[in-house]
């Protein structure tokens, strides 16, 4: 398993020091590429090193912590806060964040939560491998014969422009995340996010085609919760990005 880059955001100091210092990195199969104390700073790292995972803090200097996410187009991170703001978390969650970690934060804890982090990367690398994409777009299981992921799908079809996450998806089929989660990867060969990204894509390409609407409409109209994760994903699937598609017509 390659070792995942790790770029680290905090305005304390000793936080920062702390983080540094005390967790694994190397352990854990993660290697830190930079840290910085600020929100400008830090999004500037992230354009520049593009890492996999990014732990920071949301009350930074220049940026919260969750404008930097926004405008770097971060996928996987990790917010460490002493605040509790329902606001705050709200956001997180729209943009994908992958825990919500209370301050002072528990070694053990954020370790946990990293390999977990780690292993759902790995392994969503791993089963993109055999997703292909082309101009027309990308194929889905088109036989699924469980009741219960017939149900999961038709919710994603109905919703895919909303806000919506593994929880929701095991709530409107009455069963555990952990569960929906399995079973969604052995019925579709793939898991829950990747089927999600698939479906906006592929609602985006018409759009890309056939309308005038610009790339923050189309991310905004296909549930993607900012144009430069919309870009990244659509990148990540179809080599290219959402403006040389159009310009490939």
């Amino acid at each position: 398993m390659r070792k995942f880059g790790v770029v680290l955001v905090e305005d304390e100091d000793l936080i920062l020091e702390e983080l540094t210092v005390t967790i694994p990195w190397q352990a854990i199969g993660l290697e830190v590429l930079g840290t910085a104390g600020n929100g400008i700073d830090g999004e500037r790292m992230i354009r520049e090193l593009d890492p996999d995972i990014v732990v920071t803090d949301i009350r930074l200097p220049g940026k919260t912590g969750l404008e930097m996410l926004e405008g770097s187009a971060v996928e996987h991170a990790v917010i460490l806060s002493g605040y509790t703001d329902f606001s705050y978390m709200q956001k997180a969650i729209r943009l994908g964040v992958f825990d919500y970690l209370q301050k002072p934060v528990d070694s053990d804890e954020l370790i946990a939560t990293l390999e977990k982090l780690r292993d759902m990367i790995a392994e969503d690398e791993k089963s993109r491998e055999g997703i292909i994409g082309s101009n027309d777009g990308i194929a889905l299981p088109d036989k699924v014969h469980n009741h219960t992921i017939r149900m999961a799908i038709d919710f994603i079809g109905e919703n895919y422009a909303e806000s919506i996450g593994l929880q929701d998806i095991a709530a409107v089929t009455h069963v555990t995340e952990n569960y929906i989660s399995t079973l969604f990867r052995e019925e579709t060969g793939m898991n829950f996010l990747q089927y999600l990204s698939i479906v906006r894509i592929n609602k985006a390409l018409p759009m890309l085609r056939d309308t005038g609407m610009n790339i923050s409409e189309i991310a905004t109209a296909t549930g993607f919760p900012t144009p430069g994760y919309f870009t990244k994903i659509f990148r990540r699937f179809l080599g290219k990005t959402p403006t040389e598609y159009r310009n490939s017509l």
